[in-house]
């Protein structure tokens, strides 16, 4: 069973282990610039699994920045029946999509 760590950004949870890809909220920095994620919730290693209250201390999470982006277009439609009320409206999320480096715990 390979190493893991859930951690906390964005106010979202991801599931991560060293070599994934992942898209989560933007965060601010240039293309092949480092991040470290210090709010780590739980680490995993087969058997030894440390679970944080709130977070696990003096434990990290290296990434490397892959590029910035927006997401595909989502559709907002509100529609009110019988008063002709209809309203359409896009949006696109921006988001970091990031490498995991690896785990210090």
């Amino acid at each position: 069973m390979s190493k893991f760590a859930i951690i906390q950004t964005g106010g979202k949870q991801y599931r991560v282990s060293p070599g994934q890809k992942v898209k989560i909220e933007k965060i601010e920095g240039a293309q092949d610039a480092i991040l470290s994620f210090d709010k780590v919730l739980l680490i995993g290693d087969g058997d030894n699994i440390k679970v944080g209250t709130p977070y696990v201390e003096a434990a990290k999470v290296e990434a490397k920045i892959l590029k910035q982006g927006r997401d595909k277009k989502k559709i907002v439609f509100r529609y009110h029946s019988k008063t002709r009320y209809r309203k359409k409206k896009g949006h696109r999320q921006h988001f970091t999509e990031v490498e995991i480096l690896n785990l210090k715990s």
